[in-house]
């Protein structure tokens, strides 16, 4: 009897609290945002312990970039089971090519979860260096082989990524990173412009670019809202690789185009997968200036009067011929359509950097927030 109770006593006080959170979060969608949430956070707080063992034991025996494929894997088996959201994944043979850089698009800390779905073996990934000296992360990190980028110095983040790229070679590893270099979660799909740390890396190593496309999941995912449900096929989330985009005999003067090209082509794969490009409303300005305003055709000039020498009337009546047109546009600059900044101000060189890791959303940091 003693056993049994030793064994259900600590059940019964756990299953109250799981109770009332359950209860909680079956009432409220803000309830069920934090209670989510918080499994999401706690369950890569395991992981991230996890992590620190499985990089020692795997660094023991030989197998140390294959750290990041076990945590991953370990993480998503875990996270997609609590939260109810699985990965389908369309192109996965791409991910033999190696090395390669992987690169894929940023939109919150659910990414996080993609990732553990698809992350290959013999694969690192580049963090900011501040992430380095973070407590269990930063050990998992440097042990499985990230390679940390200095966005503080412009010539410290270049040879960061000089030495990088030799070591990809070296060890015939592949690196992740996300060029946005930082999260973008919108109503609409979208992408924001491509820093070129990544493509300088793939560049100087001669390594071809592997891009990977996970489905926009602003309904699944965003401030106040944190569901399970179904995207897209069998109520999965939808990843997508494309082909590698090789990048052999290109050099410095070509990292722009590439970074552009590769950007094109995961902005239409998002549009596809994510049920199509979004419509762009005409703005107001827009429907105003292109108005067609008609100005009504001349009109005879008065007969002169008697005090007004027959020449200065022919005169005026040329000038009022030169100054009229039948048709004109209305291009006042009240009426044109503004160009807001982006809010997320200027790129600088500094901003150069490879960045995969980030903290995690809070609901301050979300879209929509103030």
């Amino acid at each position: 009897m003693s056993l049994l109770t030793s064994l259900f006593k600590p059940l019964a006080y756990l299953s109250l609290p799981v109770f009332l959170l359950h209860t909680a979060s079956n009432a409220s969608p803000l309830a069920r945002y934090y209670v989510r949430l918080g499994l999401f956070l706690s369950t890569m707080g395991v992981c991230s312990v996890w992590g620190v063992f499985a990089s020692i034991g795997m660094t023991l025996i030989g197998r140390r970039f294959d750290i990041n494929w076990i945590v991953a894997r370990s993480f998503y088996a875990l996270a997609s089971r609590l939260l109810g959201i699985y990965i389908e994944v369309e192109g996965e043979e791409h991910l033999a090519v190696k090395p390669a850089v992987m690169i894929g698009n940023h939109q919150s800390m659910l990414d996080i979860l993609f990732v553990g779905r698809i992350f290959p073996t013999q694969s690192s990934m580049t963090s900011k260096k501040e992430l380095k000296w973070m407590p269990l992360l930063g050990q998992f990190m440097t042990l499985s082989g990230a390679v940390f980028i200095d966005r503080k110095s412009n010539a410290r983040a270049v040879q960061s990524v000089t030495e990088a790229g030799k070591a990809m070679k070296d060890r015939k590893t592949s690196l992740w990173v996300f060029p946005e270099g930082t999260r973008t979660l919108s109503e609409k799909p979208s992408l924001l412009p491509f820093k070129k740390g990544a493509f300088h890396l793939a560049v100087q190593s001669g390594v071809p670019i592997t891009p990977v496309v996970c489905e926009h999941y602003y309904r699944l995912y965003r401030k106040g809202v944190f569901e399970s449900g179904k995207l897209k096929i069998k109520g999965t989330n939808y990843v997508l690789f494309l082909p590698p985009v090789p990048t052999v005999g290109l050099t410095a003067s070509d990292v722009g185009e590439l970074a552009v090209k590769v950007r094109e082509q995961m902005l239409e794969a998002l549009y596809e997968i994510s049920g199509g490009r979004p419509e762009v409303p005409q703005t107001i300005g827009e429907e105003k200036s292109s108005i067609i305003t008609p100005i009504p055709a001349q009109q005879a000039p008065e007969p002169s009067r008697p005090d007004t020498p027959p020449t200065e009337v022919h005169e005026a009546a040329d000038e009022d011929t030169s100054a009229s047109a039948p048709l004109a546009v209305d291009t006042s600059p009240s009426l044109l359509p503004r160009r807001n900044g982006s809010d997320r101000g200027t790129e600088t060189e500094e901003d150069e950097g490879m960045v995969l890791v980030d903290r995690p959303d809070t609901p301050s940091d979300s879209p929509g927030s103030s």
